[in-house]
């Protein structure tokens, strides 16, 4: 069996990958770490047999393999802090009315870890625990935003991206072009995207370093809920994202000095340019019918 020393070498070397804004390579991580080449390689081998990292083909560059991402949202699952974020989550909804979900990036999905319902009866139903698609959630693309659109387009494939509504951006050049804006504006949208008759906005949530961990969302049916009326829930939204930071991870845990690239400040969102909400909305969905 490795010996301590060895273990937390390992330890240290999967925590440069995790904290790092894409993926790194060798080199790199034999930098970072200021261990010999040959003995980051062998750790690094020894994390890909295990699942916690993974090595781009094309690029021979490492980042988190999915047993890590897994094991990441199990401890946020279990948290002891998942009581504070329902009681922020519960406040909010009791403040605008609507429904409204944590969420975090699962692989090439969106993760509701936890989601407080509206008391309407016309609403969308979707358990925590659930994943909806990253290209037409309002999530999901502020998530996608966050990335380079080399990141994307190994998250989503080629193209064209599956098609949930006739308002769904199957288009990569166009997705883009949405993901650019929200990136500037710092919100994410989707008005009938994945669900007809359905409008949500998403803020982030930061963490120590400034990177979106996670997102705090409201969605609702239309008309009821219009991207203009959300416009109006955006000071809620952020004060409950800023509460949800710091029940994210431990803040002590955080290096000034570490690597991540911040969020940016969002500018005056608009209405604009967004498809046109459809006019039905239903009282009951499954799970597979819901968005973020």
């Amino acid at each position: 069996m490795p010996d301590d020393s060895s273990t937390l070498r390992a330890f240290g070397v999967l925590e440069l990958v995790a904290r790092a804004d894409g993926p790194l390579s060798l080199d790199e991580l034999t930098q970072l770490c200021g261990l010999p080449k040959p003995s980051v390689f062998r750790i690094l081998g020894l994390l890909q047999r295990g699942g916690l990292v993974q090595r781009e083909p094309a690029a021979k560059r490492y980042c988190i393999g999915a047993r890590m991402s897994k094991l990441a949202l199990e401890v946020m699952m279990r948290s002891p802090q998942r009581a504070r974020r329902h009681a922020i989550l519960q406040q909010l909804v009791a403040e605008i009315g609507e429904t409204c979900n944590l969420t975090m990036l699962d692989g090439n999905e969106v993760l509701y870890l936890d989601r407080v319902e509206t008391s309407s009866p016309v609403r969308v139903h979707l358990a925590a625990g659930s994943r909806v698609p990253l290209h037409c959630t309002a999530s999901g693309k502020l998530f996608l935003s966050q990335l380079s659109e080399r990141q994307v387009a190994t998250l989503l494939g080629p193209g064209p991206y599956r098609r949930h509504t006739e308002n769904t951006i199957i288009d990569p050049e166009e997705l883009q072009k949405a993901l650019r804006r929200i990136r500037n504006e710092g919100i994410g949208t989707d008005v009938g995207e994945f669900l007809e008759g359905s409008v949500a906005v998403s803020v982030p949530v930061t963490d120590a370093q400034g990177r979106v961990c996670a997102t705090v969302a409201v969605h609702g049916p239309a008309p009821r809920v219009t991207l203009r009326s959300c416009m109006d829930f955006l000071p809620a939204l952020r004060r409950a994202a800023t509460a949800m930071a710091g029940t994210m991870v431990p803040q002590a845990a955080a290096e000034p000095d570490a690597k991540a690239p911040a969020a940016k400040k969002p500018a005056k969102p608009s209405t604009r340019g967004t498809a046109k909400p459809a006019a039905a909305a239903t009282t009951k969905r499954s799970s597979s019918s819901a968005r973020a």
